[in-house]
């Protein structure tokens, strides 16, 4: 099987204006790909600094787009790894992306509760294969009773030596981890309970369609 890469160069990054940054692909023509409707499908890859692919969600259903972001969700929906291996999504999500921010907000909707989440991560880029990031380790899960956690901090920091991060993103994913805590702190955007019930009615009305 051959193994898909994505190689980017960063440059003007803003480290004094967080989240602001320009980014490209080599070799690739971004931009291509028109905004996605309502209730179409498509395909998220999910990368790592180094350029390999990490893990492809196939079928999220698109639920809003603007300039700035995508809201989909994805239900029982085939995760590829990059090992191959497969599974599928257990529960009803809402996924949340954005081109400014580096992360990207998962609601799970379960019966206990809707869990969060978040990935640190590049803003998102869209052509017409997918819709594309990098991946950057970091995680906060947010639990029903809004216990908040930290993940993968051993695994940033191998990657970030082993991959060779620049301070800047560093720097950037670190103010970016600020910013999502003041997000759940305060029930902004994603982390209100308005949004999941919005989203997911939107979403079961689209399937009687």
């Amino acid at each position: 099987m051959q193994t898909q890469k994505l190689c980017y160069n960063y440059f003007d990054i803003d480290v004094m204006n967080t989240p602001t940054r320009n980014f490209f692909a080599v070799g690739e023509s971004w931009g291509t790909m028109g905004i996605p409707k309502e209730g179409e499908f498509v395909t998220i890859q999910s990368y790592k600094h180094d350029g390999h692919l990490h893990r492809t969600w196939r079928d999220t259903m698109v639920l809003k787009t603007s300039e700035y972001s995508l809201i989909g969700v994805n239900d029982h929906t085939l995760v590829t790894e990059s090992d191959g291996r497969r599974w599928v999504t257990r529960e009803p999500a809402i996924v949340y992306f954005h081109k400014k921010y580096w992360f990207n907000i998962i609601a799970m909707i379960r019966e206990k509760g809707v869990s969060y989440y978040c990935n640190l991560a590049s803003p998102y880029l869209l052509d017409d294969e997918a819709l594309k990031y990098i991946d950057y380790d970091l995680d906060i899960k947010v639990f029903p009773d809004g216990e908040k956690r930290l993940l993968d901090v051993d695994e940033y920091e191998f990657h970030s030596k082993l991959m060779d991060y620049p301070e800047d993103i560093d720097f950037i994913l670190k103010e970016n981890v600020k910013t999502l805590v003041d997000w759940i702190n305060n029930e902004k955007g994603p982390f209100s309970d308005a949004y999941v019930d919005i989203w997911y009615q939107r979403y079961q009305q689209l399937l009687k369609k």
